[in-house]
């Protein structure tokens, strides 16, 4: 299991990773290794010392009426009495597309919609309310797809990378339709400026952007977390709204034993936690990890202080 994507639903912690397998497709940059196939439900009461209780398979590929292949980072939001998850999967084109599934529970199962949400792209949504208003965060580079967009529009070149004294690809937000089922406007970049109040540069990748959006608020302020992919840390960024622009803070996570991480920032009964994964239980493969997760804690003036990956 990977990138756990966690919320607090009925007093407990519930847990909806990715589900890794050996898939027998050789490693690459576009990540076709990571070719799965269906997600599980987890949940436990105690963060610290609690029995995990697997709920099963909540979703499967073959039940998505658009689906291609490679089911990667979910997440799920609460409204209404309705469970909501927000998947990323390739269509039968094989272009990345985010896509929603309704549950009665949070435990599933999900029932998929007939098709992916209207100009979505990409991978790894991010879900977070506020007031009553949900915003989902998306976006992944290299095989995640994200340099093939701009402006919301699919290039004709099949995407670049920008140079490395160029602002660095951003992630996108969009607010939530009040369905939950789209998008309410056209997503916007999320900008992370450095101290000197500029866009950080693509060349400044062991801060800047690569995947795996997470979001949450601690003190008024609102921190968007995320991974620096081929760097391997876990970062942030903090602001004054859900859009934006966010100021980098610093490290959360060191590299752990696998290429990259993900990860999700929950408060449960007092405390602050970290949920990520690494390759330890497999030798370092790094497309079978498994899931951690440790006490997250800040600093008087609302930093977060580093953990240690212990990935050398």
């Amino acid at each position: 299991m990977a990138d756990p994507a966690v919320h607090i639903f009925n007093g407990k912690l519930f847990i909806y990773p990715s589900h890794d397998r050996e898939s027998g497709i050789s490693e690459n940059d576009n990540g076709d290794h990571f070719d799965m196939k269906d997600y599980h439900a987890f949940s436990l009461e105690d963060a610290d010392n609690g029995q995990v209780k697997d709920h099963g398979v909540i979703l499967d590929v073959k039940d998505i009426p658009w689906a291609g292949r490679q089911l990667w980072d979910s997440d799920v939001a609460h409204k209404n009495g309705k469970y909501y998850l927000y998947f990323s999967l390739k269509d039968k084109n094989d272009v990345f597309r985010l896509g929603v599934a309704i549950a009665d529970r949070p435990e599933g199962p999900f029932k998929a919609q007939g098709d992916p949400i209207r100009g979505s792209y990409s991978i790894d949504p991010c879900v977070f309310e506020e007031k009553g208003e949900y915003y989902i965060y998306f976006g992944g580079l290299w095989g995640g797809q994200l340099q093939r967009y701009k402006d919301n529009k699919a290039l004709e070149t099949g995407g670049t990378f920008p140079e490395k004294t160029e602002p660095a690809i951003c992630a996108r937000v969009a607010k939530l339709s009040e369905d939950m089922l789209q998008f309410a406007e056209e997503p916007r970049p999320v900008v992370i400026l450095g101290k000197d109040g500029k866009p950080l540069t693509a060349g400044e990748n062991e801060k800047r952007f690569f995947e795996a959006s997470w979001m949450h608020k601690y003190n008024g302020k609102y921190y968007f977390s995320y991974s620096t992919g081929d760097t391997h840390f876990l970062c942030y960024a903090t602001g004054d709204n859900p859009y934006g622009p966010f100021t980098f803070q610093g490290v959360i996570l060191t590299p752990v034993v696998g290429w990259t991480t993900h990860h999700s920032i929950v408060e449960y009964k007092g405390k602050w936690y970290l949920f990520h994964h690494d390759s330890v239980p497999s030798g370092g493969v790094t497309w079978l990890r498994s899931l951690k997760v440790t006490e997250l804690k800040y600093n008087p003036d609302g930093t977060i202080q580093t953990i240690n990956g212990s990935g050398g």
